[in-house]
Protein backbone atom coordinates (compact mmCIF):
# COMPACT_ATOMS: atom_id res chain seq x y z
CA UNK A 1 0.00 0.00 0.00
CA UNK A 2 1.14 3.54 -0.76
CA UNK A 3 1.41 5.94 2.22
CA UNK A 4 -1.76 7.78 1.21
CA UNK A 5 -3.66 4.49 0.93
CA UNK A 6 -2.49 3.47 4.39
CA UNK A 7 -3.69 6.78 5.85
CA UNK A 8 -7.09 6.47 4.15
CA UNK A 9 -7.41 2.89 5.43
CA UNK A 10 -6.60 3.96 8.98
CA UNK A 11 -9.03 6.88 8.89
CA UNK A 12 -11.83 4.75 7.48
CA UNK A 13 -11.30 1.65 9.60
CA UNK A 14 -9.86 2.93 12.84
CA UNK A 15 -10.45 6.65 13.37
CA UNK A 16 -14.04 6.62 12.09
CA UNK A 17 -15.23 3.99 14.54
CA UNK A 18 -18.77 4.14 15.77
CA UNK A 19 -17.69 2.62 19.06
CA UNK A 20 -14.78 3.51 21.30
CA UNK A 21 -12.05 1.08 22.29
CA UNK A 22 -14.07 0.00 25.34
CA UNK A 23 -16.96 -1.06 23.11
CA UNK A 24 -19.24 1.85 24.02
CA UNK A 25 -20.90 3.99 21.32
CA UNK A 26 -19.08 7.22 20.51
CA UNK A 27 -20.97 10.25 21.69
CA UNK A 28 -19.87 12.32 18.69
CA UNK A 29 -19.55 11.91 14.93
CA UNK A 30 -16.38 11.59 12.88
CA UNK A 31 -16.22 13.04 9.36
CA UNK A 32 -13.53 13.00 6.73
CA UNK A 33 -12.45 16.31 5.24
CA UNK A 34 -14.24 15.64 1.95
CA UNK A 35 -17.45 14.58 3.72
CA UNK A 36 -17.35 17.59 6.03
CA UNK A 37 -16.75 19.97 3.12
CA UNK A 38 -19.77 18.57 1.26
CA UNK A 39 -21.85 18.63 4.44
CA UNK A 40 -21.00 22.28 5.14
CA UNK A 41 -21.93 23.31 1.61
CA UNK A 42 -25.45 21.97 2.04
CA UNK A 43 -26.28 23.69 5.35
CA UNK A 44 -28.19 26.91 5.82
CA UNK A 45 -27.24 27.19 9.51
CA UNK A 46 -23.50 26.72 9.80
CA UNK A 47 -22.02 24.88 12.78
CA UNK A 48 -19.42 26.38 15.05
CA UNK A 49 -15.97 25.38 13.78
CA UNK A 50 -13.54 25.23 16.71
CA UNK A 51 -9.85 24.91 15.88
CA UNK A 52 -8.07 23.54 18.96
CA UNK A 53 -4.49 23.90 17.66
CA UNK A 54 -1.93 26.37 18.94
CA UNK A 55 -2.00 29.99 17.68
CA UNK A 56 1.10 29.52 15.49
CA UNK A 57 -0.58 26.53 13.80
CA UNK A 58 -3.78 28.48 13.22
CA UNK A 59 -1.78 31.36 11.72
CA UNK A 60 -0.11 28.91 9.33
CA UNK A 61 -3.44 27.74 7.95
CA UNK A 62 -7.05 27.38 9.02
CA UNK A 63 -10.52 26.79 7.66
CA UNK A 64 -12.37 30.00 6.87
CA UNK A 65 -14.85 30.95 9.62
CA UNK A 66 -13.21 28.67 12.20
CA UNK A 67 -12.59 30.04 15.69
CA UNK A 68 -9.33 29.41 17.51
CA UNK A 69 -9.70 27.99 21.01
CA UNK A 70 -6.49 26.10 21.86
CA UNK A 71 -7.09 22.73 23.47
CA UNK A 72 -5.78 23.88 26.85
CA UNK A 73 -8.40 26.69 26.89
CA UNK A 74 -11.44 24.52 26.13
CA UNK A 75 -12.34 23.84 29.80
CA UNK A 76 -12.43 27.57 30.62
CA UNK A 77 -14.28 28.43 27.38
CA UNK A 78 -16.95 25.78 27.97
CA UNK A 79 -19.41 28.23 29.56
CA UNK A 80 -19.18 30.51 26.53
CA UNK A 81 -20.17 27.76 24.09
CA UNK A 82 -23.69 26.58 23.27
CA UNK A 83 -23.98 22.84 24.01
CA UNK A 84 -26.99 22.56 21.66
CA UNK A 85 -25.23 24.13 18.67
CA UNK A 86 -23.64 21.79 16.16
CA UNK A 87 -19.90 22.02 16.74
CA UNK A 88 -17.05 20.80 14.53
CA UNK A 89 -13.70 20.29 16.25
CA UNK A 90 -10.50 20.66 14.21
CA UNK A 91 -6.79 20.08 14.87
CA UNK A 92 -3.73 19.08 12.83
CA UNK A 93 -4.35 15.34 12.36
CA UNK A 94 -7.59 14.67 14.27
CA UNK A 95 -6.11 13.41 17.54
CA UNK A 96 -6.41 16.52 19.74
CA UNK A 97 -9.81 17.28 18.24
CA UNK A 98 -10.95 13.75 19.08
CA UNK A 99 -10.01 14.32 22.72
CA UNK A 100 -11.83 17.65 22.74
CA UNK A 101 -14.86 16.05 21.03
CA UNK A 102 -14.97 13.47 23.81
CA UNK A 103 -14.65 16.20 26.44
CA UNK A 104 -17.45 18.27 24.89
CA UNK A 105 -19.72 15.23 24.59
CA UNK A 106 -19.04 14.33 28.21
CA UNK A 107 -20.12 17.89 29.10
CA UNK A 108 -23.55 17.59 27.48
CA UNK A 109 -22.73 18.89 24.01
CA UNK A 110 -25.19 17.02 21.82
CA UNK A 111 -24.02 17.72 18.25
CA UNK A 112 -20.24 17.29 18.05
CA UNK A 113 -18.31 16.36 14.91
CA UNK A 114 -14.60 15.55 14.89
CA UNK A 115 -12.72 16.29 11.66
CA UNK A 116 -10.82 13.03 11.22
CA UNK A 117 -7.47 13.59 9.55
CA UNK A 118 -7.56 17.21 10.69
CA UNK A 119 -6.48 20.28 8.80
CA UNK A 120 -3.75 18.20 7.16
CA UNK A 121 -6.35 16.03 5.42
CA UNK A 122 -8.42 19.14 4.59
CA UNK A 123 -5.40 20.73 2.90
CA UNK A 124 -4.69 17.56 0.92
CA UNK A 125 -8.22 16.75 -0.22
CA UNK A 126 -10.33 19.93 -0.05
CA UNK A 127 -8.11 23.01 -0.31
CA UNK A 128 -4.72 22.19 -1.79
CA UNK A 129 -3.77 25.89 -1.76
CA UNK A 130 -3.56 25.60 2.04
CA UNK A 131 0.00 25.20 3.33
CA UNK A 132 1.04 21.92 4.90
CA UNK A 133 3.25 21.78 7.96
Amino acid sequence: MAPGDIHRYLVKNILQRTINLEGNPLSFKEMSAVDLHQYLQNLTVKPLLIDVREPWEYQTCHIHSSVLIPMREIPTALNELDPDRETVVICHHGIRSRSVSTFLSNNDFTQVINLSGGIDEWAKTVDNSMPLY
